[in-house]
Parts: structure tokens; C-alpha cells; sequence
């Protein structure tokens, strides 16, 4: 007899008047089906069927299916499953409710059984490629048994048989006897209902050891085979329960912790991180416009943050402050707040307001005897650091958190160099005249293969810190060199900006060197600017100025980068060669600030007009920003209003469409 366990893959119905038709025709297509009427208990029984599709059939009980839908889309998003959700054809602009409650496809009537068939296969693939193995909370082994009719011989799943402390192969009637006298003409008249003509059906009874079950009957006219899968309903764990538990999201602080206590508890030690978010300027923007706003404003933060954090646990707590927990610490966390902190700091809109907020970050990892309360209040502590600091968005509770994400890092990336993980993109440079592109910088990228994307600020920390500074920035000059001198005649009008460091600026005869390697990869030197950090100067500002002064003579552009961040900004314009100056995005951004600050950033922009230089806006997000930097000079800015960093195939196509 074919071994019972490798069963068709299964589907949850749920139909409130076309039950038995539709399970039957599931059941005829080769699926194992576990059909419903009733929505009591719908999502327990969809995650315990271990089906990674569920069917709802709303037609003639629209309120009935949204409600369910409801129910069972949570657990269809957290697995990575299918929602068909079926209407009648009166009903079809109620398809955005169950689209926001989580289905995946629709079908309207009327339909055909081919259509609908071939509806369920789609819903089949989508699962496929959003999960792969199914996820779901059932048992990892089917309960079940297969009777073959012919031969009266019963074949049990192991896990059936070991529920039940059974051989795996026992006399029907030995498991015809386990069934209560009151329920066996339930499952007889179960078992007369099956033919050619009627191949799917169910039964419910109660089983010593399992409690309440129901048992999902199909019958195979070809083979003279029944197949039966096993639903528990009474002893098995609430799965529903466990879900939400793991899923506890913004409405549950109370919960979160009780979440982190348990992790806490656990005796295997396993890292734990906690993470409080505070947005920035939240107060000043909920006074100025309104509560109404400011709820929206909190719902989207809380949104950017469950995504950038990947299926960790989030919560908002209250106020305008949320927990992220993380089971994991060091550089995967360091990660994630780095994601979210990208995600604040990019402008909300609500209605007509466009809001610019920012935020605010304190990290505490896992210590031995640690409770929710001891753990949140060390990130607490973290959080109070990073608001009372000028510039610092994530402060770490361990000081040696941070220092050990970078070691991690620092480890891995000489391979990462030679296996080609760092990757280059390209953000526009745009005429604040004309609109049109006019430039680009060069930005680097780690594609770890497990982290996923860090950025250049932690890629050069873990290369200063891994001895690697100067060998990871030729690596980049040169693949970034190489690729533009390769670019398509869409892009040659292009200027090319490419960063040096601290490192490079050191080093004795790096002039003659770069300058090699320019004519070597064949980018033309007129096109090509040089940006220096302006925190990266301050060593030995003699050796920059001649170090630039010789490659500016040599044909390229000189551009300081950042400006506005440091200490001594006049007197690298008073010193430095200089053809550009990029303010730095905290400082354009100010300006849709307050008077004051309106006032420094015309005067930066001022200053560098009257010395002959061409002034870039950094960070450029919004509209407004862009309008008054305009009004105050600036020439050229580059930013998220118009790109993010890119790839060359879409800075071509970019191009194209201007």
C-alpha cells in the first residue's frame, strides 16, 4: 500500500451554505480538503489543518465572510499563504474589505468549476513562492488513515497511530470501536455518502485521548480508496492563541512584555534585544495640525517600523514611542535600527501636511537575571542618552554593543571584498533650474548574504576597524571607475562624484596614484569630481589642500562633502580648492525649520556663491525644502524627492523618461 504520508496538499473551506459542493470539487481535483460551515473557530481550524490555503465563500453571507476573512488573515500573512475569497457578482465592491483583511485572490460569481479550480491552483503557487514549506502551526505529521474498500485493509499515519498507541496497520473494526456508540450512525451515514457521484464529506465525534475531532472523509472511485484527514477540536493546543501571542503588534504593551519575560525565562540563554523608538518633533507637529493627523502620522511610523524590522515583535507603547524586540543581538540589530531609523527619517504625508520627523533610538541586550523591566530600563537609559545627544540617533545601553557589531563585520568583509559583496549605486544630482539630471555620486553598498543591505557609514567602520580602509576604498574607486567609463551614451553627459577618505588623503603619493588609475579604467578627468568629508580634513589640513590642489590641476572637480557638520568650515573654504560645496542634509533640511535656521543655511549658501562655488543640497525630501533652498541659491540638490540611489540600468531608463 502507498505510504499514507505523502498525502495531497491541503485546503481550508470555509463556505456557509455551498460547503459539501465546493469540498467536493476541491476533493476531485486532488486536494485534501477540511471543509467548514460554521465561522466559530475558523482561524484555530485553518492554522491546525496545516493547509497553506484557505478558501472563503461569502456569497449570501457577506457580513459572515468578511469576519472570517478578518480572522484568518493574520495567520495568512504571518505564514506566507493563499486567501481566495469568493463573492457574488452584486457584491464585488466589498473586494477592498477582504483585501484589506488579507485575501490574495478573488473570484465572483457566477463561475464555472474549471474557473474556480484553476482559481485554487493560482492561490496553490502564490503560497508556494511566498512560503515555501508551509509555516503554519499545525502538527509537522498529518493525523489521519486510508481504508482501501477492496480489501478491507487500514493504513494509519504515525502520528495517528501513536496518538492513539495503535499499530499502524490495525483491523478496521478495532478503530471502529474507539468511536462513542452515539456518533458511530454519524459516521456511517458519513461513509454511505461517499460515491462517484459524491466524493468529500465530514464527520465530528468525540475520541478518547483527542477529544472533540472531525473527520474529513474523501473516497477515490479509481483506486476504491478513502482517505481520511484528522482535525483535532478539543485537546489541542489553541494555536490562534499562540499567534497572537507571537504577533502581539501596537495594541498590546502589557502583552509585549509578558512576550519578552517568557524569552527571558528561556534556559537556553538565546540573545534578546530591546529597542525603544521615539519619533522626533512629534509634539510640536500634533500641536501645529491636529490630533487627527497626528494619529495618522503615528499609525504610518508604526507601519515603516514593522517593516523594517522584519517579523520582529513591535509595539507601540504610548505617546509616540515604540518597542521593537529582537531575538538576536550584535550586528543584526545594529542593522535593524539602522533600517528604521532610514524609514523615520524619510517625510510623511497626511492630507495636505508633509512631515519631516526623525527619531530617536536606545538599544539593551540580553544579561544574565534580566526581567522586561530590568531590560527596558537599560533601554530607556539608551534612549535618554541618544535625545540628550546632539547628533547621535541610536545609542547602545552595552557600550561595547555597537564596537562588537563592527567587529563582526570588520571579520567578514575581507572576504566580502574578494567575493564581491560590495556593490555600487548611483543618486542623482538634479538642477534645481531645469529639473534635469546633470550628475551623479557614487554610493557603496555590502550585500551581505545574510544581513542583506549595509550601508557606506558602517561599511568603513568595520573597515577602519578591520585594517581594511584603504584597500576596501581602491576596491571601490576601481569598480566605480570601470563602470562609469562603461556607461551607455545615454549617460556620458553625466559628471561622476566619487568619495576619498581620511585614509586616502594620507597617503603619500595617492595624487599619482588615483590619477593612474582614472586614465587606466578610461573615464574622461573633466567629468570626474572628488568629494571629501569635511570631518575627514581636520587632520592635517596642509597635505588636503595640496593633495587637492594637485588634482584639481590635473582636470577634476573638487567638492567638500557634508558641510555643516564639523568644527572648522571657514577655514577649509578659506584654504581648500574648491569647486563644490554639498550642504549637509540635517542642514538643508533646517530649512523649513524656524527663522533661525532659514537664516544659517542662507547664509552657508551665500558665503559659497561669493567665493565662486557651486552649491549642492544633500537629503533633499520634500517639495517645500526644495522651493526655498531654490529661493536662497542653491543650484543643484539630490535627495529622495526625486531618487534614491540606483542602479545603472535605472539611472539609464531615468534618462530616458526625462
Amino acid at each position: 500500500m502507498t505510504d499514507i504520508a505523502t498525502h495531497p496538499p491541503p485546503v481550508f473551506i470555509l463556505s456557509f451554505r455551498q460547503r459539501d459542493e465546493l469540498a467536493e470539487l476541491a476533493a476531485s481535483a486532488g486536494w485534501q480538503v477540511v471543509a467548514a460551515r460554521r465561522a466559530a473557530g475558523a482561524e484555530r481550524r485553518f492554522l491546525t489543518s496545516g493547509a497553506a490555503i484557505a478558501v472563503i465563500d461569502a456569497r449570501g453571507a457577506l457580513a459572515e465572510g468578511r469576519a472570517a476573512a478578518a480572522a484568518i488573515g493574520g495567520a495568512i500573512a504571518a505564514n506566507g499563504g493563499a486567501l481566495l475569497a469568493l463573492v457574488s457578482r452584486g457584491d464585488t465592491t466589498a473586494i477592498a474589505d477582504f483585501y484589506d483583511a488579507g485575501a490574495t485572490h478573488f473570484l465572483a460569481s457566477p463561475f464555472t468549476e474549471a474557473e474556480f479550480l484553476q482559481a485554487l491552483r493560482y492561490a496553490g503557487r502564490h503560497a508556494e513562492r511566498m512560503a515555501g514549506d508551509w509555516r503554519g502551526s499545525g502538527s509537522t505529521e498529518p493525523l489521519g488513515w486510508r481504508l482501501d474498500v477492496h480489501s478491507r485493509s487500514l493504513l494509519l499515519t504515525p502520528a495517528f497511530a501513536r496518538l492513539l498507541g495503535v499499530d499502524e496497520q490495525p483491523r478496521p473494526i478495532a478503530l471502529w470501536r474507539r468511536i462513542d456508540p452515539a456518533d458511530r450512525r454519524a459516521g456511517m451515514a458519513a461513509l454511505r455518502r461517499l460515491s462517484a457521484a459524491h466524493g468529500a464529506t465530514a464527520f465530528a465525534h468525540d475520541l478518547p485521548g483527542l477529544g472533540r475531532i472531525v473527520q474529513h472523509l474523501q473516497y477515490d472511485a479509481k483506486t476504491g480508496r478513502i482517505d481520511a484527514l484528522v482535525e483535532t477540536m478539543g485537546s489541542a493546543p489553541e494555536p490562534a492563541s499562540v499567534l497572537r501571542d507571537a504577533l502581539i503588534g501596537s495594541q498590546d504593551a502589557a502583552g509585549a512584555r509578558r512576550w519578552i519575560d517568557r524569552r527571558l525565562a528561556d534556559a537556553d540563554g538565546r540573545p534578546l534585544s530591546a529597542m525603544l523608538i521615539a519619533l522626533n518633533r512629534f509634539d510640536i507637529i500634533n500641536t501645529a495640525y491636529g490630533r487627527a493627523v497626528g494619529d495618522d502620522l503615528l499609525r504610518a511610523a508604526f507601519k515603516r517600523i514593522e517593516e523594517a524590522a522584519g517579523g520582529a515583535l513591535a509595539v507601540r507603547l504610548g505617546g509616540s514611542e515604540f518597542l521593537v524586540a529582537i531575538e538576536d543581538s550584535g550586528v543584526r540589530v545594529a542593522l535593524v535600527a539602522e533600517r528604521i531609523a532610514g524609514e523615520l527619517a524619510r517625510p510623511f504625508v497626511t492630507g495636505e501636511t508633509i512631515a519631516v520627523l526623525g527619531c530617536r533610538i536606545g538599544i539593551a541586550g540580553r544579561e544574565p537575571g534580566d526581567t522586561a523591566v530590568s531590560l527596558l530600563r537599560r533601554a530607556s537609559e539608551a534612549l535618554a542618552d541618544a535625545r540628550a545627544s546632539d547628533s547621535a540617533t541610536v545609542r547602545t545601553a552595552d557600550a561595547g554593543g555597537e564596537e562588537a557589531s563592527i567587529d563582526a563585520l570588520a571579520v567578514e568583509l575581507h572576504h566580502a571584498i574578494e567575493r564581491g559583496e560590495i556593490d555600487i549605486l548611483f543618486q542623482p544630482q538634479v538642477s534645481v533650474t531645469t529639473g534635469a539630471i546633470v550628475g551623479v555620486e557614487a554610493l557603496a553598498r555590502w550585500d551581505h548574504p545574510t544581513l542583506g543591505t549595509i550601508g557606506a557609514d558602517m561599511l568603513f567602520a568595520a573597515a577602519a576597524r578591520a585594517d581594511l580602509e584603504i584597500g576596501l576604498s581602491d576596491h571601490i574607486q576601481r569598480i566605480v571607475l570601470e563602470r562609469a567609463a562603461a556607461w551607455p551614451a545615454a549617460l556620458r553627459s553625466l559628471r561622476l562624484a566619487l568619495n576619498l577618505t581620511a585614509a586616502d588623503i594620507a597617503r603619500p603619493g595617492f595624487a599619482d596614484l588615483f590619477l593612474d588609475r582614472v586614465d587606466s579604467s578610461g573615464f574622461p578627468r573633466g567629468r570626474l569630481t572628488v568629494e571629501i568629508v569635511e570631518g575627514g580634513l581636520i587632520e592635517d589640513l596642509g597635505i588636503a589642500a595640496g593633495l587637492l590642489a594637485t588634482l584639481r590641476g590635473a582636470g577634476l572637480r573638487v567638492a567638500i562633502d557634508d558641510f555643516g557638520t564639523g568644527y572648522s568650515s571657514l577655514a577649509y573654504l578659506k584654504s581648500l580648492p574648491l569647486d563644490y560645496l554639498k550642504i549637509d542634509k540635517k542642514l538643508a533640511q533646517d530649512i523649513t525649520g524656524t527663522t533661525r535656521d532659514r537664516v544659517v543655511v542662507r547664509g552657508v549658501i551665500d558665503m559659497a556663491r561669493s567665493l565662486g562655488l557651486v552649491v549642492i543640497a544633500e537629503g533633499v525630501e520634500t517639495q517645500e525644502q526644495l522651493e526655498l533652498l531654490a529661493k536662497e541659491g542653491c543650484q543643484i540638490y539630490q535627495g529622495f524627492l526625486r531618487s534614491e540611489p540606483v542602479s545603472v540600468e535605472s539611472l539609464v531608463a531615468m534618462m530616458g523618461a526625462s
